[in-house]
Protein backbone atom coordinates (compact mmCIF):
# COMPACT_ATOMS: atom_id res chain seq x y z
CA UNK A 1 0.00 0.00 0.00
CA UNK A 2 2.56 2.45 0.69
CA UNK A 3 4.44 1.41 -2.84
CA UNK A 4 1.15 2.30 -4.01
CA UNK A 5 1.03 5.94 -2.74
CA UNK A 6 4.30 6.45 -3.54
CA UNK A 7 3.75 5.61 -7.38
CA UNK A 8 0.62 7.69 -6.65
CA UNK A 9 2.44 10.90 -5.22
CA UNK A 10 5.24 10.93 -7.82
CA UNK A 11 3.34 10.69 -10.75
CA UNK A 12 1.15 13.83 -9.37
CA UNK A 13 4.89 15.26 -8.81
CA UNK A 14 5.67 14.81 -12.45
CA UNK A 15 2.04 16.69 -13.12
CA UNK A 16 2.92 19.55 -11.04
CA UNK A 17 6.53 19.90 -12.45
CA UNK A 18 5.84 19.56 -16.51
CA UNK A 19 3.82 22.58 -17.10
CA UNK A 20 5.10 24.21 -19.69
CA UNK A 21 3.56 23.73 -22.93
CA UNK A 22 6.84 21.86 -24.75
CA UNK A 23 6.63 19.30 -21.37
CA UNK A 24 3.21 18.52 -22.00
CA UNK A 25 3.94 15.36 -24.44
CA UNK A 26 6.38 13.63 -22.30
CA UNK A 27 3.56 14.34 -19.19
CA UNK A 28 1.36 12.61 -21.54
CA UNK A 29 3.75 10.02 -22.40
CA UNK A 30 4.43 8.96 -18.72
CA UNK A 31 0.50 9.31 -18.04
CA UNK A 32 -0.44 6.33 -20.65
CA UNK A 33 2.94 4.58 -19.03
CA UNK A 34 0.73 4.95 -15.62
CA UNK A 35 -2.49 3.20 -16.78
CA UNK A 36 -0.77 -0.43 -17.22
CA UNK A 37 0.15 0.16 -13.41
CA UNK A 38 -1.67 -2.13 -11.18
CA UNK A 39 -0.72 -0.29 -7.99
CA UNK A 40 -1.73 2.95 -9.18
CA UNK A 41 -5.34 1.77 -10.74
CA UNK A 42 -6.14 0.08 -6.92
CA UNK A 43 -5.48 3.46 -5.41
CA UNK A 44 -8.14 5.06 -7.77
CA UNK A 45 -10.71 4.95 -5.43
CA UNK A 46 -8.89 7.18 -3.12
CA UNK A 47 -7.37 9.79 -5.75
CA UNK A 48 -9.93 12.42 -4.58
CA UNK A 49 -7.77 14.21 -2.00
CA UNK A 50 -5.09 14.63 -4.47
CA UNK A 51 -7.04 16.28 -7.37
CA UNK A 52 -7.81 18.63 -4.77
CA UNK A 53 -3.90 19.61 -5.06
CA UNK A 54 -3.86 19.66 -8.87
CA UNK A 55 -5.09 23.28 -10.12
CA UNK A 56 -7.63 22.21 -13.17
CA UNK A 57 -6.08 25.38 -15.00
CA UNK A 58 -2.58 24.93 -15.08
CA UNK A 59 -2.18 21.15 -14.52
CA UNK A 60 -5.05 20.34 -17.18
CA UNK A 61 -3.86 16.88 -18.63
CA UNK A 62 -2.78 15.38 -15.63
CA UNK A 63 -5.90 16.31 -13.55
CA UNK A 64 -8.11 14.84 -16.71
CA UNK A 65 -5.89 10.89 -16.26
CA UNK A 66 -6.74 11.29 -12.74
CA UNK A 67 -10.41 12.26 -13.04
CA UNK A 68 -10.86 9.70 -15.14
CA UNK A 69 -9.29 7.03 -13.58
CA UNK A 70 -11.03 8.09 -10.16
CA UNK A 71 -14.75 8.14 -12.46
CA UNK A 72 -14.24 4.90 -13.50
CA UNK A 73 -13.05 3.13 -10.53
CA UNK A 74 -15.35 1.04 -8.16
CA UNK A 75 -16.87 4.30 -6.36
CA UNK A 76 -20.67 5.19 -5.68
CA UNK A 77 -22.62 7.13 -7.31
CA UNK A 78 -23.04 9.21 -4.64
CA UNK A 79 -19.44 10.05 -4.54
CA UNK A 80 -19.57 10.65 -8.22
CA UNK A 81 -22.33 13.53 -7.28
CA UNK A 82 -20.30 14.86 -4.86
CA UNK A 83 -17.62 15.04 -7.19
CA UNK A 84 -19.80 17.18 -9.43
CA UNK A 85 -18.95 20.94 -8.67
CA UNK A 86 -15.31 19.78 -9.42
CA UNK A 87 -15.73 18.01 -12.45
CA UNK A 88 -18.01 21.21 -13.65
CA UNK A 89 -15.16 23.73 -12.56
CA UNK A 90 -12.17 21.55 -14.72
CA UNK A 91 -14.52 21.45 -17.21
CA UNK A 92 -14.88 25.55 -16.98
CA UNK A 93 -11.11 26.23 -16.38
CA UNK A 94 -9.52 22.95 -17.97
CA UNK A 95 -6.61 24.16 -21.16
CA UNK A 96 -7.77 23.52 -24.21
CA UNK A 97 -4.54 22.65 -25.57
CA UNK A 98 -3.65 19.87 -22.99
CA UNK A 99 -7.29 18.47 -23.19
CA UNK A 100 -6.46 17.26 -27.13
CA UNK A 101 -3.92 15.17 -26.42
CA UNK A 102 -6.28 12.59 -24.55
CA UNK A 103 -9.89 14.21 -25.84
CA UNK A 104 -11.33 10.40 -25.66
CA UNK A 105 -11.01 10.83 -21.64
CA UNK A 106 -12.41 14.30 -21.91
CA UNK A 107 -15.56 13.13 -23.71
CA UNK A 108 -15.69 10.34 -21.27
CA UNK A 109 -15.22 12.73 -18.21
CA UNK A 110 -18.11 14.83 -19.95
CA UNK A 111 -20.39 12.01 -20.25
CA UNK A 112 -20.37 10.72 -17.29
CA UNK A 113 -20.81 14.37 -15.80
CA UNK A 114 -23.70 14.82 -18.22
CA UNK A 115 -25.08 11.08 -17.31
CA UNK A 116 -25.17 11.96 -13.42
CA UNK A 117 -26.73 15.59 -14.18
CA UNK A 118 -29.12 13.96 -16.06
CA UNK A 119 -29.70 11.17 -13.00
CA UNK A 120 -30.20 13.84 -10.34
CA UNK A 121 -32.62 15.88 -12.56
CA UNK A 122 -30.76 19.31 -12.60
CA UNK A 123 -29.82 19.02 -16.51
CA UNK A 124 -29.38 22.42 -16.10
CA UNK A 125 -26.36 22.46 -13.69
CA UNK A 126 -24.76 20.73 -16.57
CA UNK A 127 -24.99 23.08 -19.44
CA UNK A 128 -22.51 25.98 -19.18
CA UNK A 129 -19.81 23.30 -17.86
CA UNK A 130 -20.80 21.59 -21.41
CA UNK A 131 -20.99 24.01 -23.56
CA UNK A 132 -17.42 25.20 -22.16
CA UNK A 133 -16.39 21.79 -23.10
CA UNK A 134 -17.33 21.50 -26.98
CA UNK A 135 -15.84 24.79 -27.64
CA UNK A 136 -12.54 23.87 -26.23
CA UNK A 137 -13.14 20.50 -28.20
CA UNK A 138 -13.17 21.98 -31.30
CA UNK A 139 -10.94 22.92 -33.51
CA UNK A 140 -13.22 25.42 -35.19
CA UNK A 141 -16.85 26.74 -34.74
CA UNK A 142 -17.43 24.84 -38.43
CA UNK A 143 -16.15 21.44 -36.28
CA UNK A 144 -19.21 18.82 -34.81
CA UNK A 145 -17.91 16.83 -31.84
CA UNK A 146 -19.29 14.08 -30.28
CA UNK A 147 -20.31 16.31 -27.73
CA UNK A 148 -22.35 19.02 -29.19
CA UNK A 149 -25.76 16.45 -29.40
CA UNK A 150 -24.72 15.93 -25.45
CA UNK A 151 -25.03 19.47 -24.43
CA UNK A 152 -28.22 20.41 -26.70
CA UNK A 153 -30.02 17.41 -24.81
CA UNK A 154 -29.13 19.17 -21.33
CA UNK A 155 -31.16 22.47 -23.01
CA UNK A 156 -33.74 20.71 -23.75
CA UNK A 157 -33.85 18.67 -20.52
CA UNK A 158 -33.70 21.76 -18.89
CA UNK A 159 -35.86 23.95 -20.82
CA UNK A 160 -32.58 26.82 -21.43
CA UNK A 161 -33.00 27.25 -24.67
CA UNK A 162 -30.94 30.42 -25.08
CA UNK A 163 -27.50 28.93 -24.25
CA UNK A 164 -27.65 26.71 -26.98
CA UNK A 165 -27.63 29.50 -29.73
CA UNK A 166 -23.90 30.17 -29.87
CA UNK A 167 -23.66 26.33 -30.67
CA UNK A 168 -26.48 26.18 -32.66
CA UNK A 169 -25.87 29.20 -35.28
CA UNK A 170 -22.53 28.09 -36.67
CA UNK A 171 -22.35 26.07 -40.04
CA UNK A 172 -21.24 23.10 -39.87
CA UNK A 173 -18.52 21.31 -42.45
CA UNK A 174 -16.75 19.05 -40.21
CA UNK A 175 -18.64 15.38 -38.49
CA UNK A 176 -16.76 12.28 -38.54
CA UNK A 177 -20.00 10.13 -36.88
CA UNK A 178 -23.09 10.10 -38.88
CA UNK A 179 -25.15 10.10 -35.51
CA UNK A 180 -23.69 13.25 -34.40
CA UNK A 181 -24.79 15.23 -36.50
CA UNK A 182 -28.32 13.65 -37.18
CA UNK A 183 -28.58 14.20 -33.14
CA UNK A 184 -27.50 17.86 -33.52
CA UNK A 185 -29.72 18.75 -36.00
CA UNK A 186 -32.60 17.37 -34.40
CA UNK A 187 -32.29 18.22 -31.04
CA UNK A 188 -31.44 21.52 -32.68
CA UNK A 189 -35.12 21.56 -34.31
CA UNK A 190 -36.61 21.02 -31.02
CA UNK A 191 -34.36 23.60 -29.23
CA UNK A 192 -35.71 26.14 -32.49
CA UNK A 193 -39.73 25.02 -31.73
CA UNK A 194 -39.09 25.87 -28.13
CA UNK A 195 -38.24 29.41 -28.80
CA UNK A 196 -40.89 29.28 -31.71
CA UNK A 197 -38.64 30.00 -34.11
CA UNK A 198 -40.28 28.04 -36.80
CA UNK A 199 -38.19 28.67 -40.37
CA UNK A 200 -34.89 27.40 -38.14
CA UNK A 201 -36.35 24.37 -36.58
CA UNK A 202 -37.18 23.97 -40.13
CA UNK A 203 -33.94 23.98 -41.76
CA UNK A 204 -32.81 21.81 -38.85
CA UNK A 205 -34.89 18.93 -39.54
CA UNK A 206 -34.82 19.67 -43.25
CA UNK A 207 -30.50 18.94 -42.69
CA UNK A 208 -31.61 15.60 -40.45
CA UNK A 209 -33.65 13.25 -43.23
CA UNK A 210 -31.78 14.68 -46.46
CA UNK A 211 -29.00 13.69 -45.30
CA UNK A 212 -27.37 10.68 -46.97
CA UNK A 213 -28.36 7.60 -45.61
CA UNK A 214 -28.01 4.15 -46.85
CA UNK A 215 -30.71 2.79 -44.49
CA UNK A 216 -33.62 4.66 -42.58
CA UNK A 217 -32.97 5.41 -38.93
CA UNK A 218 -35.24 6.21 -36.35
CA UNK A 219 -33.60 10.00 -35.74
CA UNK A 220 -34.73 10.96 -39.53
CA UNK A 221 -38.26 9.36 -39.21
CA UNK A 222 -39.10 11.34 -35.90
CA UNK A 223 -37.38 14.43 -37.46
CA UNK A 224 -39.82 14.22 -40.57
CA UNK A 225 -42.99 13.74 -38.45
CA UNK A 226 -42.18 17.07 -36.55
CA UNK A 227 -40.87 18.33 -40.03
CA UNK A 228 -44.73 18.03 -41.35
CA UNK A 229 -46.07 19.68 -38.44
CA UNK A 230 -43.55 23.05 -38.07
CA UNK A 231 -44.60 23.38 -41.76
CA UNK A 232 -48.16 23.20 -41.24
CA UNK A 233 -47.61 25.87 -38.44
CA UNK A 234 -45.22 27.83 -40.15
CA UNK A 235 -46.62 28.03 -43.92
CA UNK A 236 -50.10 25.94 -44.02
CA UNK A 237 -48.27 23.79 -45.93
CA UNK A 238 -45.58 20.60 -46.54
CA UNK A 239 -42.88 21.37 -49.55
CA UNK A 240 -42.12 17.81 -51.25
CA UNK A 241 -38.70 15.86 -50.67
CA UNK A 242 -35.97 17.93 -52.32
CA UNK A 243 -34.36 15.89 -55.21
CA UNK A 244 -30.84 15.34 -53.37
CA UNK A 245 -32.62 13.70 -50.15
CA UNK A 246 -31.70 10.06 -50.41
CA UNK A 247 -33.43 7.71 -52.42
CA UNK A 248 -33.90 5.37 -48.94
CA UNK A 249 -35.80 8.65 -47.50
CA UNK A 250 -37.76 9.17 -50.69
CA UNK A 251 -39.23 5.84 -50.76
CA UNK A 252 -39.76 4.71 -47.45
CA UNK A 253 -40.24 8.07 -44.68
CA UNK A 254 -44.42 8.79 -45.90
CA UNK A 255 -44.88 4.67 -44.63
CA UNK A 256 -43.87 6.21 -41.24
CA UNK A 257 -45.53 9.03 -40.89
CA UNK A 258 -48.93 8.55 -42.57
CA UNK A 259 -50.73 9.33 -39.18
CA UNK A 260 -48.57 12.94 -40.30
CA UNK A 261 -50.18 12.47 -43.91
CA UNK A 262 -53.40 12.58 -43.08
CA UNK A 263 -53.24 15.73 -41.09
CA UNK A 264 -51.63 17.34 -43.59
CA UNK A 265 -54.98 16.57 -46.37
CA UNK A 266 -56.99 17.52 -43.61
CA UNK A 267 -55.42 20.81 -43.03
CA UNK A 268 -55.45 21.67 -46.50
CA UNK A 269 -59.35 21.81 -46.46
CA UNK A 270 -59.68 24.52 -44.76
CA UNK A 271 -62.10 23.26 -42.08
CA UNK A 272 -61.57 22.78 -37.96
CA UNK A 273 -63.90 19.78 -37.95
CA UNK A 274 -61.88 17.88 -40.67
CA UNK A 275 -58.72 18.29 -38.48
CA UNK A 276 -60.27 17.80 -35.36
CA UNK A 277 -61.58 14.35 -36.62
CA UNK A 278 -58.07 13.68 -37.86
CA UNK A 279 -56.45 14.40 -34.81
CA UNK A 280 -59.19 12.03 -32.62
CA UNK A 281 -58.66 9.29 -35.35
CA UNK A 282 -54.76 9.26 -34.43
CA UNK A 283 -54.48 10.86 -31.01
CA UNK A 284 -52.82 7.48 -30.07
CA UNK A 285 -50.26 7.61 -32.37
CA UNK A 286 -49.64 11.72 -31.85
CA UNK A 287 -49.41 10.70 -28.06
CA UNK A 288 -46.83 7.99 -28.01
CA UNK A 289 -44.75 9.91 -30.54
CA UNK A 290 -44.74 13.10 -28.13
CA UNK A 291 -45.87 15.44 -30.42
CA UNK A 292 -49.72 16.07 -29.13
CA UNK A 293 -48.26 19.77 -28.64
CA UNK A 294 -47.41 20.19 -31.70
CA UNK A 295 -50.55 18.78 -33.34
CA UNK A 296 -53.09 20.96 -31.35
CA UNK A 297 -50.83 24.07 -32.50
CA UNK A 298 -51.50 22.99 -35.86
CA UNK A 299 -55.08 23.22 -35.47
CA UNK A 300 -55.11 26.69 -33.49
CA UNK A 301 -52.43 27.91 -36.51
CA UNK A 302 -55.68 27.05 -39.26
CA UNK A 303 -57.66 30.11 -38.20
CA UNK A 304 -54.67 32.43 -38.42
CA UNK A 305 -54.21 30.76 -41.97
CA UNK A 306 -57.54 31.14 -43.01
CA UNK A 307 -57.55 34.63 -41.78
CA UNK A 308 -54.51 35.53 -43.72
CA UNK A 309 -56.34 34.26 -46.56
CA UNK A 310 -59.38 36.81 -46.13
CA UNK A 311 -56.90 39.40 -46.61
CA UNK A 312 -55.59 38.20 -50.38
CA UNK A 313 -59.65 38.69 -51.09
CA UNK A 314 -61.18 41.64 -49.25
CA UNK A 315 -59.56 45.42 -48.39
CA UNK A 316 -62.51 45.45 -45.11
CA UNK A 317 -64.65 43.25 -43.09
CA UNK A 318 -66.50 42.85 -40.48
CA UNK A 319 -65.38 41.05 -37.43
CA UNK A 320 -68.55 38.97 -37.16
CA UNK A 321 -67.60 38.08 -41.19
CA UNK A 322 -64.26 37.54 -40.26
CA UNK A 323 -65.61 35.28 -37.25
CA UNK A 324 -68.25 33.33 -39.47
CA UNK A 325 -65.45 32.90 -42.15
CA UNK A 326 -62.98 31.13 -39.78
CA UNK A 327 -65.28 29.27 -37.40
CA UNK A 328 -64.54 31.30 -34.40
CA UNK A 329 -66.85 32.14 -31.45
CA UNK A 330 -68.01 35.71 -32.04
CA UNK A 331 -66.41 38.79 -32.97
CA UNK A 332 -64.39 39.11 -29.73
CA UNK A 333 -62.28 36.11 -30.42
CA UNK A 334 -62.09 37.13 -33.93
CA UNK A 335 -60.56 40.81 -32.13
CA UNK A 336 -58.34 38.56 -30.38
CA UNK A 337 -56.78 37.04 -33.28
CA UNK A 338 -56.14 39.77 -35.47
CA UNK A 339 -54.77 42.14 -32.98
CA UNK A 340 -52.17 39.31 -32.23
CA UNK A 341 -51.18 38.70 -35.98
CA UNK A 342 -51.23 42.59 -36.44
CA UNK A 343 -48.63 42.66 -33.19
CA UNK A 344 -46.57 39.76 -34.20
CA UNK A 345 -46.26 41.06 -38.60
CA UNK A 346 -48.07 37.96 -39.86
CA UNK A 347 -50.92 40.81 -41.39
CA UNK A 348 -50.95 44.17 -41.45
CA UNK A 349 -54.72 45.91 -40.39
CA UNK A 350 -56.33 48.23 -38.48
CA UNK A 351 -59.31 47.92 -36.14
CA UNK A 352 -62.32 50.25 -36.02
CA UNK A 353 -63.83 49.44 -33.01
CA UNK A 354 -66.08 51.64 -33.07
CA UNK A 355 -67.95 49.68 -36.57
CA UNK A 356 -66.23 46.40 -35.95
CA UNK A 357 -64.44 46.43 -39.04
CA UNK A 358 -61.31 45.50 -39.96
CA UNK A 359 -59.06 47.30 -42.84
CA UNK A 360 -56.49 45.13 -44.52
CA UNK A 361 -53.71 46.92 -45.98
CA UNK A 362 -50.48 46.38 -48.25
CA UNK A 363 -47.17 45.45 -46.70
CA UNK A 364 -45.22 48.78 -45.54
CA UNK A 365 -41.93 47.51 -45.59
CA UNK A 366 -40.10 49.48 -48.64
CA UNK A 367 -36.98 47.84 -48.23
CA UNK A 368 -35.32 51.44 -47.95
CA UNK A 369 -34.30 51.58 -44.23
CA UNK A 370 -30.92 51.60 -43.18
CA UNK A 371 -31.67 48.16 -40.56
CA UNK A 372 -32.87 47.00 -43.92
CA UNK A 373 -29.83 47.57 -46.03
CA UNK A 374 -27.12 46.44 -43.61
CA UNK A 375 -29.33 43.42 -43.10
CA UNK A 376 -29.93 42.29 -46.71
CA UNK A 377 -25.77 42.84 -46.35
CA UNK A 378 -24.96 40.70 -43.85
CA UNK A 379 -27.03 37.95 -45.58
CA UNK A 380 -25.18 38.74 -49.24
CA UNK A 381 -21.98 38.18 -46.95
CA UNK A 382 -23.09 34.98 -45.25
CA UNK A 383 -23.78 33.26 -48.72
CA UNK A 384 -20.71 34.97 -50.18
CA UNK A 385 -18.80 32.97 -47.24
CA UNK A 386 -20.66 29.65 -47.76
CA UNK A 387 -20.54 29.73 -51.47
CA UNK A 388 -16.02 29.86 -50.93
CA UNK A 389 -16.28 27.27 -48.85
CA UNK A 390 -18.48 25.01 -50.66
CA UNK A 391 -15.96 25.50 -53.33
CA UNK A 392 -13.20 24.33 -51.37
CA UNK A 393 -14.84 21.66 -49.71
CA UNK A 394 -15.75 20.30 -53.99
CA UNK A 395 -11.85 20.62 -54.80
CA UNK A 396 -10.54 19.02 -51.64
CA UNK A 397 -13.63 16.06 -52.35
CA UNK A 398 -12.27 16.11 -56.36
CA UNK A 399 -8.60 15.00 -55.45
CA UNK A 400 -9.32 12.87 -52.95
CA UNK A 401 -8.05 9.35 -53.72
CA UNK A 402 -11.01 7.07 -52.49
CA UNK A 403 -13.74 9.30 -54.86
CA UNK A 404 -11.36 9.45 -57.89
CA UNK A 405 -10.98 5.66 -57.42
CA UNK A 406 -14.46 5.09 -57.39
CA UNK A 407 -15.23 7.31 -59.98
CA UNK A 408 -12.66 5.84 -62.41
CA UNK A 409 -13.99 2.07 -61.43
CA UNK A 410 -17.72 3.82 -62.52
CA UNK A 411 -16.40 5.39 -65.70
CA UNK A 412 -14.54 2.20 -66.57
CA UNK A 413 -17.68 0.40 -66.29
CA UNK A 414 -19.83 2.81 -68.25
CA UNK A 415 -17.61 2.91 -70.91
CA UNK A 416 -16.99 -0.79 -71.58
CA UNK A 417 -21.22 -1.59 -70.91
CA UNK A 418 -22.27 0.72 -73.52
CA UNK A 419 -19.83 0.53 -76.10
CA UNK A 420 -21.72 -1.49 -78.17
CA UNK A 421 -24.81 1.11 -78.29
CA UNK A 422 -22.99 4.02 -79.28
CA UNK A 423 -23.57 4.80 -82.85
CA UNK A 424 -20.37 4.82 -85.70
CA UNK A 425 -20.21 8.15 -85.92
CA UNK A 426 -19.47 8.99 -82.15
CA UNK A 427 -16.51 6.38 -82.07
Amino acid sequence: MAAAMETVESLVAHIQALTKPEDVAQLHSLLKQSQSDEALRSQAPHLAPLLADLDPAKHSLGYLYLLDTYLYSSISREQVAAFLPSIARFLNTCSAYHIRFASDKFISVCRCFKDQVMRQQTPIQGIIPLRSAVQKLQNSSEQLTTLHSDFLLLCLLAKCYKPSLCILENDIFEAENPKDLFLFYYYGGMIYIGLKRFSKALECLHNVFTSPMANLNAIAIEAYKKYILVSLIHSGQVPPFPKYASATAQRNLKNYAQAYLDLTTAYATGKHSEIEACIQQHIEKFQSDNNLGLVKQVLSSLSKRNIQRLTQTYLTLSLQDISNSVQLNGSKEAELHVLHMIQDGEIHATINQKDGMVIFHEDPEEYKTCQMVNQMDLSIQRLMSLSKKLTAIDEHISCDPAYLTKIGRERTKYEFDDFDSVPPKYL
